[in-house]
């Protein structure tokens, strides 16, 4: 879950319906947006939602996506 007032990070696929909009749970205007948990929410409501409410924002319910494990070269070495 990112510090109020930060932006979240929605990468991932998953964040995205292509096939339907639904209304957002917070402004009720079309989105195709999905929450982690599959709730309809514009990214920029659930930050602005996040900012405005960040003791029930510790419960994440609007949260960022895990940061992918950094991909190593074991014993490439740094050449230039």
């Amino acid at each position: 879950m990112p510090a109020p007032g930060e932006l979240l990070v929605w990468r991932d696929g998953q964040h995205f319906d292509r096939w339907q909009d639904l209304p957002c749970t917070l402004c009720g205007q079309p989105t195709p947006m999905r929450s982690p948990s599959g709730e309809p929410v514009h990214k920029a409501c659930a930050e602005d939602w996040i900012t405005a409410n960040p003791i029930e924002a510790r419960l994440a319910r609007f949260a960022s996506d895990l940061a992918p494990k950094p991909k190593t070269n074991k014993g490439q070495g740094d050449h230039a």
